[in-house]
């Protein structure tokens, strides 16, 4: 095994900024690929699900019974280099780039999860998030197991050792642990015969299977598409809910271990998360984008010069929003894309110089104009107050918002990283009363309805839960009370 080196210390690892959106758990990626460099495949397939978390990045690989891994904290061009890759031997590999979302930003919980049993090794790797942490957590000391992090990826897999090492085999074992688990939880599990690929019964975080080649034929999972184009897999099918697909030297088989499962896809995933090139139910998501763009026009155009996206998660609704009214689209602010997390950060001399690491403004684009800018969302609104800020310092007479996905009112258990519900403006605040605070000439939302009748599938197989409080996953009352507020939020006007 690889030893891990981290270079930089717990109380390093801070972003430059706390972001202002809702952050993603994880991206997850296995392959398949006896004969190939699992390890350089599964690198490129981080790379692609690079935008899924930036905090830390680990591959594990199976030689037979031996496990190679490495993982560290930073960007996977960070954690690995050619020396790194080369000692990750196998014909099987798991792969994790992490958000936090259950556990703080540390070495010790980075991913893949590892665990021994009878059989050997078990690597896990997950997107998403448990809801009964706490009584698996119980339930694994009973079992007198030992915890060397805290997050609820280990518990799955010390979950399925412990099944093993009662006597089941990978699969039984598997499927009994998964039954212990609630909550949202898509996961590419290496073990020594085989690579397992299983989403909850919702399906409330993505997985894809693509195929590598055709003789033989060899497997890929990923969190989204892009993270098979990068490597030339073609994509085969999603992991359905309830799932649990099997891939050994025999091929691929399915086992379908949930009996109630019911599709509850995240909407954000449509809106946000996933990469614009990703591909889903046949679209990519740049078009569903685009067209949720139109849709806010229809609901809420304004007299204005020009169209604005807010890079870049903003600019295809900008684009969509601009064919539909008319109004000409520009590029009124330009992306620092070099930037993502630093673990340097700015003095506070620089802080109060204005430092603008992130975003800068065209003025000669701006200067007199009467601006449309369009956002995916707005969080507690302080980086929207500070773009609208410095879109009136370049010039501009009038800003006006738009919101391509209804007001987050509350937040996420199943897997996102959002704030308690009284850091939620929208649920604090009214419309008009956000509009004050961020300081734009007008402000509106997509309605709900506008943004699921624009997915062009049932409404009803997706999770909205951050629009509407309706939790489609029980979660138990302990966990509500932390995140929620007592008092029911306000009417929106």
């Amino acid at each position: 095994m690889i030893p891990n080196k981290s270079h930089v210390t717990d109380d390093q690892f801070h972003t430059e900024l706390i972001p202002d959106k809702p952050e993603e758990a994880c991206g997850v990626f296995g392959v398949y690929a006896p004969g190939q460099d699992v390890a350089k495949l599964t690198y490129f397939g981080l790379y692609a699900l690079q935008h899924r978390g930036q905090e830390s990045a680990g591959i594990a690989t199976f030689e037979g019974e031996d496990l190679h891994l490495y993982k560290n904290m930073g960007l996977v061009s960070q954690v690995f280099n050619e020396s790194i890759l080369q000692q990750l031997k196998g014909d099987l590999a798991v792969g994790h780039t992490r958000y936090s979302t259950t556990g703080s930003s540390r070495i010790v919980n980075a991913q893949p999860a590892v665990s021994e049993t009878r059989l050997g090794p078990v690597a896990v790797a997950h997107n998403g998030n448990l809801v009964n942490t706490a009584e698996l957590r119980e339930e694994m000391s009973r079992r007198k197991f030992d915890f060397v992090s805290t997050t609820d990826t280990e518990l799955i897999a010390l979950a399925i050792a412990s099944e093993i090492n009662g006597g089941k085999d990978w699969l039984e074992a598997s499927i009994t642990a998964f039954q212990m688990c609630e909550g949202a939880y898509s996961l590419a599990i290496g073990t020594p015969v085989g690579l397992m690929g299983v989403r909850d019964p919702h399906g409330v975080r993505p997985l894809v299977i693509g195929t590598l080649g055709t003789n033989p034929q060899r497997y890929v999972l990923a969190s989204e598409t892009c993270g098979l184009d990068i490597i030339g897999a073609e994509y085969l099918r999603d992991v359905e809910p309830g799932e649990l697909v099997w891939i050994t030297e025999q091929g691929i088989s399915s086992f379908h271990w949930s009996q109630k499962p019911a599709r509850k896809l995240c909407i954000f995933e449509m809106i946000y998360f996933s990469r614009p090139d990703s591909v889903v139910e046949g679209e990519s998501l740049y078009s569903y984008r685009m067209r949720i763009g139109r849709v806010l026009a229809t609901e809420s155009s304004v007299d204005a010069d020009m169209v604005i996206g807010v890079p870049d998660s903003g600019i295809p609704a900008a684009i969509g929003f601009s064919q539909q009214s008319g109004i000409p689209y520009a590029e009124g602010l330009i992306k620092n894309r070099y930037v993502g997390r630093t673990f340097i950060q700015p003095t506070q001399v620089m802080r109060e110089s204005g430092i603008k690491m992130k975003l800068n403004t065209l003025k000669d684009v701006l200067e007199g104009k009467r601006v449309i800018m369009v956002d995916d969302s707005i969080v507690r609104g302080t980086t929207s107050r500070k773009i609208v800020k410095a879109l009136r310092d370049a010039g501009a007479t009038e800003v006006h918002m738009r919101i391509s996905s209804p007001p987050v009112t509350h937040p996420c258990f199943y897997g996102i990283d959002t704030d308690n519900q009284d850091q939620l403006i929208a649920a604090t605040k009214s419309v008009a009363e956000i509009q004050e605070q961020i300081g734009v000439d007008s402000l509106a939302y997509l309605s709900w309805e506008g943004m699921l009748n624009a997915t062009k599938q049932d409404p009803s197989t997706f999770c909205s839960a951050c629009f509407t409080g309706d939790y489609p996953i029980d979660v138990p009352e302990t966990v509500k009370r932390s995140k929620l507020m007592l008092e029911t939020p306000p009417v929106k006007a």
